[in-house]
């Protein structure tokens, strides 16, 4: 069966996070797979895009042919107001790597009017792509969603780009973006409890909550950390290959994670994981690679470290079971494939007209 699709992406595809990554991985998966698949770049500005960028965007999405589906990235399909979005013309397919309303930092009003768009927004979409079981649930139970319009697309693993070797002193990594929610504060704070071990760290991950990015260096210092953990910031792919290579531990202290790409690249690389027992993390961290407390405990998490930086027998034990499970991880062309399949099926259903779904204008957005 032929078939041909539209991605809308907001800001740029190349921006180093887990779900820019995932969408350009998929992108690039599906068109691999046979489906000739539009790139629809969209304005940065979202989740909070202004009026106009909304529609600026919506007349971009209207050229969408309706016989084609059209993929929504989860920032424009759980952001654009409802009355809005019932405009589009083409069957949508959302991609709902976590709901907006669950982010961290959100004002009580903004929280709620996300909440009720996403909601509303999920009862106009032809499909669900989600990144895990998880996920899957929480529209479920949480947004009303059906649950037979949702399928879980579990991200692709590259294989490892290298040998693993041993570091002197032992390597503590943490990938993530420098956000609230990826938790590098609770592991500053967690390290500064082991300084009568030996090790060093790093933290890599592009800045972007910029208060909360500037804030990370004073409290490493005041913390007296300044010689042992590095902020790396963003970094190459090459540089970070290494640091793959020689890590030790891998070190997430996250508040919360719809999937969490990085814990795969952990598992494919053989390297045991210490992170916390929210959102998707204990379906995606396996209990024999991987050591799990609760989100915000710094001294939990530091005795988690402890106890791996320590315990050479069981950090040598989970490095074989992070290995084994890196193995058996799925590759992108597999998440294509799932994803190929859902387009299928919305391809071959008659388009319901938007009408069917909305009877009430939707609300103004509330920054």
């Amino acid at each position: 069966m032929s078939i041909r699709a539209a991605f809308a992406i907001p800001g740029d595809l190349d921006t180093v996070t887990g779900g820019y990554l995932y969408e350009k991985r998929l992108l690039e998966g599906l068109r691999e797979v046979g489906v000739d698949t539009a790139y629809l770049p969209v304005t940065g500005s979202f989740p909070d895009p202004s009026e106009e960028d909304v529609d600026a965007t919506v007349a971009t999405l209207q050229e969408v042919d309706p016989r084609h589906p059209l993929i929504l990235d989860g920032f424009v399909f759980g952001a654009t107001p409802t009355a809005a979005l019932a405009r589009v013309r083409a069957p949508i397919v959302g991609m709902v790597h976590h709901p907006l309303a669950h982010e961290e930092g959100l004002s009580p009003e903004r929280r709620e009017w996300l909440f009720t768009n996403e909601r509303d927004n999920l009862r106009l979409a032809a499909a669900v792509l989600v990144p895990s079981p998880h996920t899957a649930r929480l529209l479920v139970d949480g947004y009303g969603a059906d649950p037979a319009m949702i399928t879980v697309a579990r991200p692709g693993t590259d294989p490892a780009r290298g040998v693993r070797r041993a570091a002197a002193p032992p390597l503590v990594l943490s990938v993530g973006i420098q956000h609230p929610r990826k938790g590098h504060d609770v592991l500053l704070r967690a390290l500064a409890q082991l300084t009568d071990l030996d090790w060093r760290a790093e933290i890599v991950g592009t800045p972007w909550d910029e208060p909360f990015a500037a804030a990370l260096p004073r409290l490493r210092d005041e913390l007296g950390l300044g010689e042992r953990v590095r902020i790396a910031g963003r970094i190459g792919n090459d540089e970070l290959a290494e640091l793959w290579a020689e890590a030790s531990v891998f070190a997430l202290a996250t508040r919360y994670e719809g999937y969490g790409l990085v814990f795969d690249e952990a598992l494919a690389w053989g390297v045991p994981i210490v992170s916390c027992s929210t959102g998707a993390v204990p379906e995606t961290v396996p209990a024999e690679a991987g050591t799990l407390v609760a989100p915000g405990d710094p001294r939990a998490f530091a005795g988690a470290l402890r106890t791996v930086l320590t315990d050479h027998e069981r950090r040598d034990r989970m490095t074989r079971a992070a290995r084994a499970a890196g193995a058996r991880l799925p590759s992108w062309l597999d998440t294509a494939r799932v994803a190929r399949g859902v387009l299928e099926s919305v391809t071959r259903r008659s388009p319901t007209p938007r009408s069917a779904f909305i009877d009430i204008e939707a609300p103004k957005p509330e920054h």
